[in-house]
């Protein structure tokens, strides 16, 4: 099998080093407008640096890693030297299967994925929806190559950009989170390295809890909450101060974002 990367960003890099673990006996491109940037990424994960067209017309697997603002321009540049048979996988914000398949032709095997950054330390969350012209095997090989990213959910594509607001800008609302259990901690008087590794195995701990235990987080919340206790004045402070609101804010404003990025 051969599958190429088209843009060695942030994500597309943290997806290609995902693969490349997953696909030990793939052969790997990569491309990138930077081309020191492909070079670098094919050298760390075992691949080869290559370009654009090259990739398109020999992998049966190509991810797109470019940002939606630039997508169109790419698919344009590709379209016309593209194999009949290859399965795009694009991680843009926003930009629909149908959008993808006006630029790459009406059959064009299409899979849309929306992950997140943890895909680089293999405990991702991967939302994805897949064109009808994608065959059950290759949706399989695709989840095989993609096994060491972390969790893959199959989503109806109305609902892809909903959940991007939650999986993928979530980590972002997280980490202000945990740095802000950790400031309090320092304010507390806690080494800053100390409460920061406190924040973050709280989480991680939590997070595996809410997960293993399948309870709704209320439940949780309340499991903590004795009465008259510490907890509950704490969440007494973030309920005075909009907590709930203002992460349901951001997860909307985050929603419409991406809808006017497709």
């Amino acid at each position: 099998m051969k599958i190429g990367f088209i843009g060695a960003g942030n994500m597309g890099g943290a997806i290609a080093k995902a693969v490349s673990k997953a696909s030990v006996n793939a052969e790997i491109y990569v491309a990138d407008y930077f081309a020191d940037k492909a070079e670098e990424l094919a050298a760390l994960i075992g691949g080869k640096a290559s370009d654009n067209a090259s990739i398109v017309k020999s992998c049966d697997y190509v991810f797109l890693g470019v940002k939606p603002q630039v997508l169109g321009s790419v698919l344009e540049g590709i379209a016309e030297v593209k194999k009949q048979d290859t399965v795009f996988i694009s991680m843009a914000a926003g930009v629909t299967i149908s959008t993808i398949q006006g630029k790459l032709g009406e059959s064009a095997k299409i899979i849309r994925i929306m992950p997140n950054t943890p895909v680089s330390v293999g405990s991702g969350m991967v939302l994805y929806a897949c064109s009808n012209s994608v065959t059950d095997e290759e949706e399989k090989a695709f989840l095989s190559a993609m096994e060491k990213a972390g969790q893959l959910d199959k989503l109806a594509e109305h609902l892809i950009d909903a959940g991007c607001a939650v999986s993928g800008c979530g980590p972002a609302f997280v980490y202000l989170f945990a740095e802000a259990l950790a400031d309090g901690g320092v304010a507390c008087g806690l080494p800053r390295d100390k409460a920061q590794n406190y924040a973050a195995q709280m989480i991680y701990g939590a997070a595996d809890l809410l997960r293993q235990s399948g309870k709704c987080p209320g439940e949780l919340k309340d499991a903590v909450c004795s009465p008259g206790g510490s907890t509950i004045r704490g969440v007494l402070a973030l309920e005075e101060h909009g907590m709930r609101g203002a992460v349901m804010d951001a997860v909307m404003d985050a929603f419409r974002r991406t809808v006017e990025l497709g």
